[in-house]
């Protein structure tokens, strides 16, 4: 039988939503968005849509490149530590990078935040995350969204996704078909984790070796969080002065899947990309995490970007111009590997 009528009325906020926190976390994101703005931005946030009139005029047919991707499970760390103001500009770098490996200059961005109960103060870090990761790329935080949704996550926990639109020139766009055998791979170093792999490292680092967040670890000089919590790289400003310097054939950012899953993408088939996996030295964080886990390193290759979160691939007559300008541009390179002819596209060796 149905419980008898009330004659209360029933409102939203005891249905779990809160207009007036939802009205507040608006406020405070407008001011972080603003510091965002150029004068191609022709709308303001609250609006339905978000306005962009792109400098069209260096670019003689236009290609739009889009992304869409978000933080995966590094947000439970966020959770864990109360620390929500750096996941944002995680967000923003890798998208960056996803687009940049087509030749892309980014234009703005646009997020996604979803949570259970609407807490103001944790989506202004949120957005304050995403506000510095753009305004250190030039480009726009055009908008958003942020939805609050009642049982729907688990209390104090919250999702965050992130949409990226670039520019390129058609002649100018870079998929990999210009590689060709005997072109070198160039590898950009890592941080750290970046955004990819935390599953595993999270049950590494607490359930089988029992760490807590802040505990200190030595080899590392640095807490738990500390290390894992390291602001993926962007890879713009070290790119694109070399795209308009230089012939590229090929570029991958390296994120879930490691070298192999991501480098594989724009291999053309009939070719190898042979990476020595010596040619770098590996950050201790993997070290840490593949003791303190009992990691497979053959799993760990094939999760993790392993210090190498961007790579290259350029004509072998380019690649020591290439790393001398990255040199002098204070970022450091390694020879990593050269493309042959063979049956797999990736091969570790």
């Amino acid at each position: 039988m149905p419980k008898d009528k009330s004659t209360k009325k029933l409102s939203y906020a005891e249905a779990g939503v809160d207009i007036k926190a939802g009205d507040e976390a608006v406020e405070r994101i407008k001011s972080l968005a603003r510091k965002t703005f150029s004068k191609n931005v022709l709308s303001e946030i609250g609006s339905f849509g978000g306005f962009f009139k792109p400098d069209l005029e260096a670019y003689k047919e236009p290609v739009i490149i889009s992304s869409a991707d978000g933080v995966g499970t590094k947000l439970k760390l966020a959770f864990m530590t109360g620390r929500h103001n750096t996941v944002g500009e995680d967000l923003v770098n890798h998208c960056i990078n996803d687009i940049l490996v087509h030749g892309s200059r980014p234009l703005f961005f646009m997020d996604y935040i979803a949570t259970g109960k609407l807490k103001p103060q944790i989506i202004a870090d949120i957005v304050e995350g995403l506000s510095r990761g753009c305004e250190k790329a030039g480009i726009a935080l055009l908008g958003g969204e942020t939805a609050e949704m009642p049982d729907f996550y688990k209390p104090g926990e919250y999702d965050l996704a992130g949409f990226i639109i670039g520019l390129v020139d058609q002649k100018k766009v870079i998929n990999g078909t210009a590689i060709k055998e005997g072109d070198i791979c160039l590898g950009l170093t890592s941080n750290g984790l970046h955004t990819n792999g935390y599953s595993l490292a999270r049950k590494a680092a607490f359930e089988v070796a029992g760490h807590k967040p802040n505990d200190f670890i030595k080899d590392l000089n640095q807490t738990v969080a500390e290390a894992l919590m390291l602001v993926h790289r962007c890879y713009a400003p070290i790119v694109h002065p070399l795209l308009d310097k230089y012939e590229i054939h090929g570029m991958a950012h390296i994120t879930g899947g490691g070298i192999t899953g991501n480098l594989r993408r724009i291999i053309p088939d009939g070719l190898s990309a042979e990476i020595d996996k010596g040619s770098w030295p590996v950050p201790p964080v993997f070290t840490w995490l593949e003791k303190a886990g009992n990691l497979d390193p053959e799993d760990m290759f094939n999760t993790f970007n392993m210090g190498i979160g961007y790579i290259i691939v350029v004509d072998s007559q380019d690649a020591d111009n290439m790393v001398e300008s990255i040199k002098q541009a204070g970022e450091t390179s390694f020879r990593i590997g050269v493309i042959k002819t063979g049956p797999e596209k990736v091969r570790l060796k």
